[in-house]
């Protein structure tokens, strides 16, 4: 047996130590994010090798590419949230314009019909069409994060409806609870988000005003 699948047995179902390791560092980046740390992305990289082991003893193909899509975001989130905590007031946050937020759609609605296409073409994994809309939704949620967009925060609300289920009928258990656990913690840190930057559009004068 190899080191990613090993684990314990809790009620008739095995349960990983990675997929229990991974999904722990899982729930400390989404509260790490909610609080605009840094630290957020160290984390999120670590959980992405342990799920990605997890991901290949389940046979989740779209799931451990996902990982590996996590691991490249996070060092590009890394770099832009290190920038952006230098910044007098911290990490700004702010809702996606129009255009960022048609892009974003956009991706998830082209990125989720190839990548499901691609599955399927190479029987890579049993449900095709959720896993790369999870992939992809992913995707898009860990970018936009890293530009710290308010909107990603729903973006992972739309990914973890797909992915609880998904998650359960792979024998992921732990991370079928955990995606449940997400989204108590994301419609958390989506309301903080929005506060904190609806108190500095508040003390931020309008150009007009300053133009005056």
């Amino acid at each position: 047996m190899s080191w990613y699948e090993a684990g314990f047995h809790v009620a008739g179902q095995k349960v990983l130590w990675t997929d229990l390791a991974g999904n722990a560092c899982a729930l400390g980046t989404v509260w790490l994010a909610t609080r605009r740390t840094v630290w957020t992305w160290p984390v999120q990289l670590t959980g992405s090798v342990l799920l990605f082991a997890a991901s290949l003893s389940a046979h989740v193909t779209g799931n451990a590419l996902k990982q590996v899509m996590f691991a490249v975001l996070a060092v590009y989130g890394w770099h832009k949230w290190a920038r952006g905590s230098r910044q007098a007031d911290g990490l700004l946050v702010r809702p996606g314009t129009g255009r960022e937020r048609a892009a974003l759609l956009a991706v998830l609605a082209a990125g989720t019909a190839a990548v499901a296409l691609l599955l399927e073409h190479f029987d890579a994994s049993w449900a095709p069409w959720p896993d790369a809309y999870i992939f992809v939704g992913s995707a898009a949620a860990t970018f936009a994060q890293g530009r710290a967009l308010i909107d990603f925060w729903w973006i992972w609300v739309a990914v973890d409806l797909v992915g609880v289920p998904l998650a359960l009928l792979s024998g992921l258990w732990v991370t079928g609870a955990v995606y449940g656990v997400f989204l108590v913690l994301v419609l958390n840190g989506y309301r903080d988000w929005r506060r904190i930057w609806q108190a500095r559009s508040v003390h931020t004068p309008r150009p007009e005003a300053v133009a005056k």
